[in-house]
C-alpha cells in the first residue's frame, strides 16, 4: 500500500497558551485568526494584481492524474531568477522596455505571488527593501544570503502558517574541499573564485512532525567553465545531504531549486540526474580544465582586475581569458572523480519540470499532436530517448542574445520515497517571449519563473 508524506495538513491547530496568565483560545478564535490572516494575504494579491504595471503574461496550470496521489495533499515550490536591478545594462538588452526598476518591479511582485506558492526559491535578489514587504503582506518569512561583496543573493520564502525555520546554512562554493592532500588550493580543486553560494534551510510542519530541507543556488554563469559549474553542482547535493543528516532529519525530502546555469544535455546535468556522461561532455569537461587568475595569483600580475567576470555578460561564447591549463597538483576532479561527488551522497536528483511535462504530455487525448503543441528542450536538442532532460522546458531564460533552459527544481529522495509532480505551471510559447524578457506584459525578468507541485510517495 503507498503512504504519502505530506509536507502540509489540514488540520485543526492544537489549542495554545500566548503565556500562563493568558486562557487558552477557543476554536472559534482561532479559526478568526486563521480567516484574518487569509484575507490579508488575499488583499496584498489584489492591490498588486490590480496595479497597471503589473501585468504579465498569463500561463495556465497543468494538471496531471495520478490515482495514488491525486487526493493527497502538496507542496508548492516556485523558483525564479528575478534580475538583480544592480546587474541591469541597456547593452545586454536592447529590445527591453522595462529596465528601470519602477518599470519592472511590479510585474516581479505579482509574478512572485500569483502562484500562491508554499515555498518561494529566488536568486539575483535585490532592493530587499521593496520587496520584503510585499513577501510579508502575502503571509511570507524569509531567510536570504549572498556571496562575498555580491550586491544580489538567494532568498528563500515559506508560508509561515505552513512551515517554520528550524535551521540555516549557506554554502561558499570557493571555501569547499572536495579532496584529502595538504595544499588547501589542492582540496578545494576549483578553477575559478567565483564568489557564488547555496542557501538551505530547514522547514518544520507547523502542524506536524515530517518537513523539508529547501536549497536554492545561483551557480557560476561563464558559459565555458563546464568543470567549475559540476563541481559547484556535486558540493551542492553533498552538502544539502549533509545538512539533512546532521539536522536528524534523513527521513525529509530535500527540495534544490534555482538558476543553475547549465543545460539539460551538460555534463553536470547528467552528474546530477545520474545519466552517463557521453563523449561528447568529457571533452567539453576536458576544454574547461584551466585555473583562473583568481586561483593563482601569479597569473593576475600585470592584469587588472575585472569583477565583471564574476556576472553575467551578453557573449554567450566568450572565451577563457586570463587562465592557464590546469595540472594535475591543482587538484581539480577528474570525470570519475565528479562521478563519484554525485554518486557517493545518495540516488540521483529528480527533475520536477522533466517528470511533470513528460507524465503530462503521455497523459494527453490522442492524436499525438496534442501532446507535439508542447514544445520542450528535447525538441530542439536531440537526447537520446533513454536519457533525462529532454521534457525540460525549452525556455527558461530568454534575452536577445541568448535563450535556453536553465532553471530547475530538483528533488532529492529519501530512502523509501519518491517525488513526482502532479501540477505544473505551462511554459511559455518562444512566440511569447520573442524579442527578448524583460519585456512589459510578459515577464519583469530575463528569467522564466517555474512553479510546481510535489508529492512524495512512500513505497
Amino acid at each position: 500500500m503507498l503512504s504519502v508524506i505530506l509536507p502540509r495538513f489540514y488540520l485543526t491547530r492544537p489549542i495554545t497558551t500566548m503565556s500562563s496568565n493568558r486562557p487558552a483560545l477557543t476554536v472559534e478564535q482561532i479559526a478568526l485568526q486563521e480567516a484574518r490572516k487569509l484575507k490579508k494575504a488575499k488583499q496584498t494579491l489584489a492591490q498588486v494584481s490590480e496595479n497597471p504595471m503589473a501585468k504579465i503574461l498569463k500561463r495556465e496550470w497543468y494538471r496531471i492524474d495520478s490515482p495514488s496521489t491525486a487526493h493527497h495533499q502538496s507542496v508548492k515550490v516556485l523558483t525564479w531568477n528575478l534580475l538583480a536591478q544592480c546587474l541591469v545594462r541597456r547593452e545586454l538588452f536592447p529590445t527591453s522596455d522595462c529596465l528601470k526598476a519602477g518599470q519592472r518591479e511590479h510585474m516581479i511582485y505579482k509574478e512572485v505571488v500569483a502562484c500562491k506558492a508554499d515555498i518561494l526559491c529566488l536568486q539575483e535578489v535585490d532592493r530587499l527593501e521593496k520587496l520584503l514587504p510585499i513577501l510579508e503582506k502575502a503571509g511570507y518569512s524569509h531567510r536570504y544570503a549572498c556571496g562575498p561583496g555580491k550586491k544580489h543573493g538567494c532568498l528563500i520564502a515559506y508560508n509561515r502558517d505552513l512551515y517554520e525555520d528550524v535551521g540555516e546554512h549557506t554554502i561558499y562554493y570557493d571555501e569547499q574541499e572536495i579532496r584529502s592532500g595538504d595544499e588547501e588550493f589542492f582540496r578545494r580543486g576549483s578553477s575559478f573564485r567565483t564568489k557564488n553560494i547555496g542557501h538551505l534551510v530547514s522547514l518544520k510542519s507547523t502542524q506536524g512532525d515530517v518537513g523539508l530541507i529547501v536549497a536554492t543556488t545561483h551557480l557560476f554563469w561563464h558559459p565555458k567553465y563546464t568543470y567549475e559549474r559540476a563541481r559547484q553542482a556535486g558540493i551542492l547535493k553533498r552538502e544539502v545531504i549533509k545538512f539533512r543528516d546532521s539536522e536528524n532529519h534523513s527521513d525529509w525530502p530535500c527540495i534544490i531549486a534555482g538558476d543553475f546555469n547549465f543545460t539539460p544535455d551538460d555534463p553536470a546535468y547528467s552528474l546530477a540526474v545520474g545519466d552517463q556522461l557521453l563523449p561528447a561532455q568529457l571533452e567539453q569537461l576536458k576544454a574547461s580544465y584551466v585555473v583562473h587568475a583568481s586561483i593563482d595569483q601569479s597569473l593576475a600580475i600585470g592584469i587588472p582586475q575585472n569583477e565583471d567576470e564574476n556576472e553575467e555578460t551578453t557573449d554567450s561564447d566568450r572565451v577563457i581569458v586570463n587562465a592557464r591549463p590546469a595540472k594535475s597538483s591543482d587538484g581539480l576532479l577528474t570525470s570519475e572523480e565528479l562521478v563519484t561527488l554525485f554518486t557517493e551522497t545518495g540516488p540521483p536528483l529528480r527533475s520536477m519540470c522533466d517528470v511533470g511535462l513528460r507524465l503530462y504530455k503521455e497523459s494527453l487525448p490522442q492524436p499525438p499532436e496534442n501532446a507535439a503543441r508542447i514544445t520542450t528542450f528535447g525538441d530542439r536538442v536531440p537526447l537520446e530517448a533513454h536519457r533525462k532532460g529532454a521534457h525540460e522546458p525549452q525556455w527558461t531564460s530568454y534575452t536577445y542574445y541568448w535563450q535556453n533552459s536553465i532553471d530547475y527544481v530538483f528533488v532529492a529522495d529519501p530512502s523509501g520515497v519518491q517525488s513526482t509532480a502532479v501540477a505544473l505551471l505551462s511554459p511559455p510559447n518562444t512566440s511569447d517571449l520573442e524579442p527578448g524578457i524583460p519585456r512589459q506584459g510578459v515577464s519583469g525578468s530575463d528569467h522564466v519563473s517555474l512553479c510546481t507541485e510535489i508529492v512524495f510517495v512512500r513505497r
